[in-house]
């Protein structure tokens, strides 16, 4: 088979043939004709199979057949996808297969100046590439009109939802018009992601390439805390273990995020906070230095985290639970890439129960309970509401008012100093009153 029997406009045949591509890939000959014939599809396919040129060349073809009516920034096409370095491959490709055609297309993403892309956006255009997160910037701002939207395509749509880009893919859905068409595709193909194309597609074609590639291979663990002296003794620990390499410690709040970032400072560890009160440039930064090596633990909040996209990230560290369950997918999936083992690690506090088991309904999975030998739990956790409410005062905040107590960090000293212990025995298995651990403990995991 080659591209010539697929109805293609003549200007796009042209341009594959300069581009040297002879036949179609698998995902290629089955992906195209839906999308001629106005199909919503939902595509299955590794990276590095061709599935840009899959959506791309049907799509461009549709808009070499049309009258050009542009209109300054008011795309017909919009294409999402998770970072700005794919938004870079695929506008790329969009001038190589639209270039005879005269296709306009323009990239909105995040790291370009603002008045480059105001620039940009007051030009006519066809094609709009972009990272959801600035896209939202600039339609929230009026600065870019998706009304005449009449195709949405999510490019890698699973890797956006594990850095986080859920809410913003749906809002961005809510904006285009409703009688569009929606092309999704993905590695993967989990819970959240059907959710995802339930919510955006109507009656799609489904195209599913074999694929060698796995799911992340994820180790996930439970550790019970009794306060926040005692999660902070567990995160202590566990920063500490020579197999930690570069780490993302979520927390519920900024100040969370702020206090935590200072006190494991304190302690000796390279890390940074990460949460929304900080400005592009200082987020970029940031990034950049844990990319580089240069941080090793980043304490961040679930609204700073989306658009993370380090791929030697060892271990995911809940230091607060998330409030959704959905979340705990897209914060661990930040681990265990490229083929690699991660590690996730999530701290319950005693009123947490209801939040652990939300996310075990959710991924239809059990978290193995583990204990650190010496910091093992003394209180039983209380029994989950059914209706789990907002989390009680004092489970795993951060106090600003009055003295912490017994909540600080400390290089030195056993768990009640709530410290971060760089070297040195770790605590007995006596608490300072001399009690052991409850019989309870006995059956759990040792981490």
């Amino acid at each position: 088979m080659t591209f010539d029997a697929f109805a293609l406009h003549p200007l796009v045949l042209k341009a594959v043939a300069a581009c040297g591509l002879t036949e179609p890939t698998p995902v290629q000959a089955e992906a195209i004709p839906h999308v001629l014939a106005g199909r919503d599809v939902l595509a299955t396919a590794a990276t590095g199979t061709g599935k840009t040129a899959a959506y791309l060349l049907p799509v461009l073809s549709a808009i070499a057949a049309q009258p050009v009516r542009r209109h300054p920034g008011a795309p017909t096409v919009l294409i999402l996808t998770p970072t700005r370095e794919l938004a870079g491959q695929v506008g790329r490709s969009v001038r190589d297969f639209g270039k005879f055609a005269n296709v306009q297309s323009v990239e909105i993403v995040g790291g370009m100046p603002y008045r480059e892309q105001l620039r940009r956006l007051a030009r006519p255009v066809d094609v709009a590439v972009a990272t959801p997160g600035r896209l939202l910037d600039h339609v929230r701002a009026n600065r870019l009109d998706l009304s005449r939207i009449d195709t949405l395509i999510l490019d890698e749509a699973d890797r956006m939802l594990d850095m986080g880009f859920a809410e913003d893919v749906a809002a961005i859905g809510a904006a285009c018009p409703a009688e569009r068409r929606t092309l999704l595709f993905t590695a993967t193909l989990d819970r959240a992601m059907e959710t995802l194309a339930r919510a955006l597609l109507r009656d799609p074609a489904r195209v599913a390439i074999a694929t060698t590639e796995s799911k992340p291979d994820i180790v996930q663990a439970l550790f019970h805390a009794d306060d926040l002296a005692h999660k902070k003794a567990l995160l202590a620990h566990h920063v500490s273990r020579p197999e930690v390499g570069k780490a993302i410690v979520f927390v519920a709040t900024k100040r969370d995020a702020d206090d935590l970032a200072r006190e494991l400072a304190e302690a000796g560890h390279a890390v940074a906070a990460l949460h929304g009160d900080l400005s592009q440039g200082q987020r970029n930064h940031t990034l950049k230095r844990l990319h580089d090596g240069r941080l090793r633990l980043l304490v961040a909040t679930d609204v700073a985290a989306r658009g993370i996209d380090v791929r030697d990230i060892s271990h995911v560290i809940n230091f607060d639970l998330p409030r959704v369950a959905e979340d705990y997918v897209h914060r661990i999936g930040r681990t265990g890439r490229a083929g690699a083992t991660g590690t996730a690690i999530s701290f319950a506090g005693r009123d947490d129960m209801g939040l652990v088991i939300r996310i075990e309904r959710f991924t239809h999975t059990p978290l193995p309970v583990m204990v650190v030998p010496g910091l093992e739990p003394k209180l039983p956790p209380r029994r989950a509401p059914s209706r789990p409410g907002p989390k009680r005062p004092g489970n795993g905040g951060f106090r600003k008012d009055g003295p912490r107590g017994e909540g600080g960090f400390r290089k030195e000293g056993a768990r009640k100093d709530g410290g971060f212990r760089k070297d040195g025995p770790r605590p007995g298995k006596r608490d300072a009153a001399g009690r052991r651990p409850s019989r309870g403990d006995a059956g759990r995991k040792r981490a």
